[in-house]
């Protein structure tokens, strides 16, 4: 039997095998990587962390118990307001750079220099009656 009969016969075959081996090396490389990223994320989720919620809330964790996670998570999201959240909806850890460029509010001294000037308040003279 030569190689070209052997390929015509058994080559489909062949390939269904090294496609089935290659899916199944790359889906359990995928499961590792995530485990991986997934208990890295339990490691940093400690009290007092800034995170990211999937709802695109940034809020400090006030508690949480990696070991339980179907315990909901405690996360402050402005002072005095605690929310329970599934332990899961934590996205992601924000560095300190993230929480600080999203935190901090625009400063006076940064508002463009082109503005006339401070706001003067709305005056009842200044309205006029709708008719």
């Amino acid at each position: 039997m030569s190689f070209a009969e052997f390929f015509a016969n058994y080559g489909l075959i062949l390939l269904l095998v090294v496609l089935l081996v290659f899916m199944f090396w790359s889906s359990r490389r995928r499961m590792q990587k995530q485990k991986l990223e997934q208990e890295e994320r339990a490691r940093q989720t400690v009290p007092g962390a800034e995170v990211l919620l999937q709802g695109g809330l940034y809020g400090t964790i006030v508690s949480y118990d990696p070991e339980n996670l179907d315990q909901p998570a405690i996360v402050e999201i402005a002072p005095g307001v605690d929310i329970k959240v599934h332990s899961q909806a934590i996205l992601r850890i924000v560095s300190g750079t993230d929480a600080d460029t999203v935190a901090e509010p625009l400063a006076a001294d940064e508002i463009a220099a082109d503005d006339a000037g401070p706001i003067e308040p709305d005056t009842d003279a200044d309205r006029k009656p709708n008719v």
